[in-house]
């Protein structure tokens, strides 16, 4: 059984009303029974052998599940499986489909800022580094971590994706 509640004591994610139109039918469900448990993000991860990150996007519909996530989501949530398959859950995601451009949610528009404010410091850096191209968003993967120090609380994100050069034709 999945640890319920937060290992920061903080209340679990839920789903955001507001965004309900724009999410697969699968977020709902999987929602529901998230608040029913009490279960974290950090917790069904571990349940099901994906990192937080890749959890909250299956939640949202920003990642498509495989086989083995939706038996483990169906048995750490205690949802039927067949009602599981029933959704979009094993589709093709529709990614960002959920976020309107620039974001109105504060937390998700202050990453748009970062990247607004350090886009192309971050890309005259990575191609000092690396050459021309891109970083793939494909062949990624990215985690969330929390810091304290004397002077705060920092929220610390990783985002590695594999380095893709550009190909002269």
């Amino acid at each position: 059984m999945a640890q319920t509640g937060t290992s920061s004591g903080h209340p679990i994610a839920t789903l955001e009303a507001s965004l309900l139109p724009r999410l697969p039918s699968s977020s709902p469900i999987l929602f529901a029974a998230k608040k029913s448990k009490n279960l974290s993000f950090e917790s069904i991860a571990g349940a099901i052998s994906r990192s937080e990150v890749a959890t909250a996007a299956l939640f949202y519909g920003q990642a498509q599940a495989t086989e083995e996530d939706v038996a483990n989501l169906a048995k750490v949530l205690d949802i039927p499986e067949s009602k599981l398959r029933e959704t979009e859950l094993l589709s093709f995601p529709d990614r960002g489909r959920s976020i309107d451009m620039p974001p109105r949610e504060p937390m998700i528009y202050r990453l748009y800022e970062i990247v607004q404010n350090y886009g192309y410091a971050f890309k005259g850096v990575i191609n000092e580094k690396f050459g021309d191209g891109i970083m793939s968003a494909i062949s990624f993967s990215t985690k969330v971590e929390k810091e304290e120090d004397d002077k705060g609380t920092w929220v610390v994100i990783t985002l590695r994706g594999k380095w893709l050069p550009f190909t002269r034709f």
